[in-house]
């Protein structure tokens, strides 16, 4: 029974260490420089090396990114760059540019390299092309069909691994090669600057009428007309491992840790129930709680994308606007007797009933908060200072871990 890998997200220091103890078994993160979110909180060289040996500590992978599309420029230093990659020992670089994935096998070959889908893998030819020049793994373009997925998969060899994305936000452009935010904002989405300017509201001006917006409006609220749904496949994760998928990929270096742990939490136990079901010959169901956990990370309308041909339901004509259905309430830091110490990030009060985000047996059960004790030890009505340290007292007993986390 082939184990599937799951691919988390780590914007961040946080992020990384959520993503490790929510199941995921790698995580994907940039240093500095060439990785295409510069918006992310990324890593410095020394905080790259510490970030590698903790995910090596619990026996998963890390790998970083590389896959801005390379100017000139940004081949000074690269050579260097390497080394630091090297020198932290980790397990792959992901790469779009055909000039720096030679570069890489010219100067340390002893580098794996995942190209990314940004490099707009499409078709089986160019998947078996990037595996004669060496590559380890190919992540396909987002734009495929599972029919042609599965062609691509069996054409490849069999030391040739394949990540396809299950999870988040889909870009209007071909697997993300946008030029939108650069024209608009001069901040170049191939850079990792992107500012999202597919998700603004747009109309239309006629050249003679220069003042006049002509409207196109799917409602009263507007037309998003390039804003696209984000990607949700967890209810076809047997489908993909048929299809010989070796890793699933979560987007959003961007988004939070309660993103991160959330929808990590739920592929997770999704995955493994679909291993239980292949083991015992029964067919994969995924249960409506794991689907509905979904909907209280932050996230647009959800879309099977091309995976499916649902054409006329990738775009979210309607709103450019996230929805989230649970609030991100505190983290929990560990346990003081009765009490669970926790690090406070929005509001709440005596006589709330929280519920337990865990990979733990907890998950998804609640309690009542019977007490709050602030940080200078007062008994309190509210928590209401962010990041400061309480001890929530609750109606009934609790075991909880460093790392769960409550939400409302």
């Amino acid at each position: 029974m082939k184990k599937i890998e799951l691919l988390a997200p780590a914007g961040d220091r946080e992020k990384l260490e959520t993503a490790l103890y929510f199941g995921a078994d790698a995580v994907y993160f940039a240093g500095k420089n060439y990785g295409l979110r510069a918006y992310a909180g990324n890593f410095e060289d020394k905080e790259l090396k510490e970030g590698v040996a903790l995910v090596h500590s619990f026996g998963k992978k890390a790998y970083v990114t590389l896959n801005v599309f390379a100017r000139n420029k940004d081949f000074n230093g690269l050579e260097k760059y390497l080394k630091v990659l090297k020198d932290a020992e980790i397990d792959a670089c992901i790469v779009s540019d055909l000039g720096m994935f030679m570069f890489i096998r010219e100067h340390e070959p002893e580098l794996a390299i995942h190209v990314s889908t940004q490099a707009n893998t499409t078709n089986k030819f160019s998947a078996n092309a990037w595996a004669k020049l060496g590559a380890k793994r190919i992540i396909l373009a987002r734009e495929l069909s599972l029919e042609e997925i599965t062609e691509i998969v069996k054409s490849l060899p069999k030391n040739i691994e394949v990540e396809t994305f299950v999870h988040g936000a889909m870009c209007i452009s071909y697997s993300g090669r946008c030029l939108l935010s650069n024209y608009l904002t001069g901040r170049d989405s191939n850079h990792g600057e992107c500012v999202q300017a597919c998700r603004w509201h747009y109309s239309l001006v006629e050249d003679e009428r220069p003042n006049d917006k002509l409207s196109i409006e799917e409602d009263e609220r507007g037309a998003y007309i390039l804003n696209s749904k984000d990607m949700c496949l967890i209810e076809y994760l047997d489908k993909l491992s048929n299809a010989g998928i070796s890793s699933f990929k979560v987007e959003g270096r961007m988004k939070s840790p309660y993103y991160v742990a959330t929808v990590i939490n739920s592929y997770r136990r999704a995955l493994d129930l679909l291993y239980k079901s292949q083991k015992e010959g029964k067919p994969y169901v995924l249960p409506k709680e794991l689907k509905d956990e979904l909907y209280k990370a932050s996230h647009r309308a959800y879309t099977t994308g091309f995976m499916l041909n649902d054409e006329k339901l990738r775009q979210n004509y309607e709103s450019s606007s996230q929805i989230q259905e649970s609030v991100f309430i505190a983290k929990v830091l560990g346990m003081e007797g009765e009490g669970v110490v926790a690090e406070q990030r929005n509001k709440f009060s005596v006589g709330d009933t929280l519920e337990i985000l865990s990979p733990g047996d907890e998950f998804n059960k609640t309690f009542k908060v019977a007490k709050i004790v602030d940080s200078k030890g007062n008994s309190v009505q509210d928590a209401k200072l962010v990041q400061e340290k309480v001890i929530v007292y609750p109606d009934r007993e609790l075991k909880l871990q460093a790392g769960d986390i409550l939400r409302k």
